[in-house]
């Protein structure tokens, strides 16, 4: 089944504020400016007055670095949650109490209905797949006897929830396809409870695994059972509202129809509390493969015989293989004890090797598929015994083909126009093949394929199509640009506009992310269609370094010491934009989640001479402490450890949090700002966001220079993005689209 490649490795109180804003009727001279640019009443009189603490001060090599908002990094605290309540005070009603909220949120609704579906999966002598009919806030999970026949419901994760945030969050079935086993989250945090499903009856065995975070479940060829990882209990919550830091996961074995209490410790690495593990069992059932991480890329593999084994009664015997974490290694498939990996060793762009368990010396292995000169080798599956369908990246866009899992020789291309492969199911056992085809205009094409007949040509098993009326795909013009950075280095870009309009400055949406080796491909995104429609605007992506869009030294041009290149190229982004006539300065928003809402913070303090507005979603902004909490430890291969010298003085220049300054004249007051969180994300912690936010709001308070808004939105009942119901992803883009508009209003004024 179509796994994104490296999944281990990129998956993670009483204080007097002023009172409600709506009781206040004075305003200081830059707030007066910014209420008559929006022609609104509701603006606040000031920001919440968090209480600066300096207390708090830590030194680095020799440097004092007072941290003022400390406190805040109690979520449970009753001062931060009367902080969290004052902004949303602000923020809240001014995004949402107005007529055109209401207007965006009824045309966004209208264009988020339509049906949605993913690949079909075969397992046993059923296909399954998944289904929305346009508003569900989960996908319903369907199963059907034949393709045509006619589907019936297998799983509904809205009947769990009455407002949806309940959602299924991994899943695997046994290779007989007779059970199944689940993953349930709740308002988004990375937590899981794992259950299992017979699929014959429908119904579920009583026990319910507990204690699960970023873990696979893998499937014994006997059926009887998964290998999965558990954290140890740990102080407090478990919710995903809690802080602490995600420790000594262990690799556990579970026998179906036993209570988690009777699970078997197979594999424990207690010298190195960070590790995280991966474990897969080998087609031929033999193997029990554990690929090890402890940050966000490179691996060690280990091996169990699990036939040699006999019986899980206790810990594995384990053989390590990769004995150094310096490449990336995924398991592809394998003939005997000859293993296949795709894997980035000595291959930047990646290929495929062959290693021997039985003589595992590196001077040993094979070359399958070499790395190719330019394109990146993203993923690979293995399917109909001897055949691997290789995803490659080809500027951006991808390309599929098939090659000899014997020989490596290429056997067959499949043809593909300019978009993405986001989902792909095959197995080894079996002919046929479905996968799934996007675009910044696609919203879905499935397509079946089937080895047994290779006379056929792929034929589209099922298209999505939005509800738009009137809506050509040929009325966008879509061009991909290549643009200089700061240091001259060539950077790609797709820009997405309608066809049918001239080329003249308009508002322009520019989205980035540049990092993790993540690549930012062709999509199709609500959103970004919404505000083309809406706005008449321009949509750009420029695919920074630090991403993966080509290979490792394209993300190693953006980690660690050289993380201010993936910044200068997206203020390179915005430079290109205006200067060539797409848009102009009070037109530009930029956007960006995680990492980058880390990107966002970044450029908004180091070029608000740039842009107009920026929403940063979900970031990464205090740079000296982000190794403190929940899985942020894992990032230090991206940015390096704020405890090590070298990668201080790197840190402490770029870090959001630390970088903030009072504007000194108009041209360099920030753009409005909307900084969004949530309050169950246990990958990027809240606490980024709401330091961050006082920090900023402190700076800018007095300033008369300053009549952007600076906006904190807090989210309930929601994490970092993934399972999130349909009613909140509305919401919330909603929420961003009004910003938008107010700042594009406002700076026409």
């Amino acid at each position: 089944m179509f796994r994104p490649v490296r999944w281990l490795s990129q998956n993670l109180k009483s204080f007097p504020f002023i009172q409600s804003f709506q009781q206040h009727s004075r305003y200081s001279a830059s707030q007066t400016v910014y209420l008559a640019k929006y022609g609104v009443k509701n603006m606040p009189h000031r920001y919440p007055e968090a209480r600066r603490d300096s207390s708090n001060v830590e030194e680095f090599f020799g440097r004092k670095i007072t941290d003022h908002y400390r406190w805040l990094e109690d979520p449970d605290a009753a001062e931060t949650e009367a902080f969290v309540k004052a902004q949303n005070e602000i923020a809240q009603p001014f995004l949402e109490n107005n007529d055109e909220w209401k207007v965006i949120n009824e045309k966004l609704t209208k264009l988020w209905n339509y049906p949605k579906y993913n690949c079909p999966m075969k397992y046993g002598n059923r296909y399954f797949f998944s289904h929305n009919s346009g508003l569900q806030n989960q996908n319903v999970l369907y199963t059907v006897d034949t393709l045509d026949g006619e589907p019936r419901v297998f799983l509904d994760p809205n009947t769990l929830s009455e407002d949806g945030t309940v959602a299924l969050s991994g899943s695997s079935f046994s290779d007989d396809g007779k059970y199944f086993a689940y993953g349930l989250s709740e308002s988004g945090s990375d937590w899981i409870k794992i259950k299992f499903r017979n699929v014959e009856t429908g119904e579920d065995f009583p026990e319910v695994l507990e204690k699960v975070k970023f873990s696979s479940m893998a499937w014994t060829k006997d059926c009887k059972g998964i290998f999965y990882g558990r954290y140890p209990t740990q102080e407090g919550k478990t919710d995903g509202s809690e802080t602490l830091m995600n420790e000594n996961q262990k690799l556990y074995y579970h026998r179906v129809g036993q209570p988690q209490s009777e699970d078997v410790l197979v594999a424990e690495f207690p010298e190195n509390p960070s590790y995280r593990i991966g474990a897969e069992v080998s087609d031929c059932g033999k193997y029990l493969v554990l690929s090890i991480v402890k940050d966000c890329r490179d691996n060690l593999v280990y091996y169990a015989d699990l036939e040699s084994a006999g019986t899980i009664s206790g810990k594995l015997p384990l053989t390590q293989i990769i004995h150094k974490f310096e490449s990336d290694y995924d398991y592809v498939t394998n003939t005997g004890s000859k293993f296949v990996f795709l894997t980035n060793k000595n291959a930047p762009n990646y290929h495929l090797v062959c290693i021997d368990f039985d003589d595992p010396a590196p001077e040993k292995w094979q070359i399958l598929v070499k790395e190719h000169e330019t394109d990146v080798l993203n993923w690979v599956e293995c399917v109909h015994e001897n055949k691997l369908i290789l995803g490659y990246i080809h500027d951006v866009k991808t390309q599929l083909q098939v090659n000899s899992l014997e020989t490596g020789e290429l056997i067959r291309r499949f043809p593909l126009d300019i978009g993405t492969i986001v989902g792909c199911f095959g197995r080894k056992s079996s002919s046929e093949i479905f996968y799934q085809f996007v675009s910044f205009l696609t919203p879905g094409v499935i397509y079946h394929y089937d080895f047994a007949d290779e006379s056929r040509e792929p034929k589209v098993f099922r298209e999505c199509k939005i509800q738009l009326e009137g809506f050509r795909a040929e009325d966008y013009n879509i061009e991909q640009v290549f643009y200089p950075s700061r240091d001259g280095t060539k950077i790609p870009m797709f820009i997405v506009r309608k066809a049918t309009e001239k080329k003249e400055p308009r508002p322009c949406l520019q989205y980035g992310y540049g990092g993790f080796n993540i690549s930012i491909q062709p999509t199709f995104s609500i959103t970004g269609l919404m505000f083309v429609e809406y706005f008449q605007g321009v949509l750009a992506f420029p695919n920074i370094r630090g991403g993966g869009e080509y290979g490792e030294k394209w993300h190693n041009a953006g980690r660690l010491l050289n993380k201010q290149n993936v910044f200068d190229d997206f203020q390179a982004a915005a430079e290109y934009l205006t200067a060539n006539g797409y848009t102009t300065k009070a037109q530009l928003a930029i956007q960006g989640g995680s990492n980058g809402g880390l990107l966002v913070g970044a450029c908004l303090l180091q070029r608000p001479d740039l842009f107009g507005a920026a929403v940063a979603q979900v970031g990464v902004l205090d740079m000296l402490r982000f190794h403190k909490f929940t899985i942020g430890h894992a990032w230090t291969s991206d940015y390096g450890n704020p405890d090590e010298k070298e990668h201080f003085e790197n840190l402490i220049k770029y870090s959001p949090l630390h970088n903030v300054v009072t504007p000194g004249d108009a041209q360099h007051q920030y753009p409005a700002t909307l900084i969004l969180t949530a309050d169950h994300d246990d990958r990027v912690s809240p606490l980024h966001s709401l330091k961050f936010a006082a920090t900023i709001q402190h700076a800018v308070k007095e300033c008369q220079w300053q009549t952007n808004p600076i906006l904190l939105r807090v989210y309930s009942k929601a994490g970092h993005g993934a399972g999130k119901p349909t009613t909140k992803k509305i919401e919330e883009v909603t929420d961003i689209l009004t910003f938008l508009s107010k700042s594009f209003q406002a700076a026409q004024c």
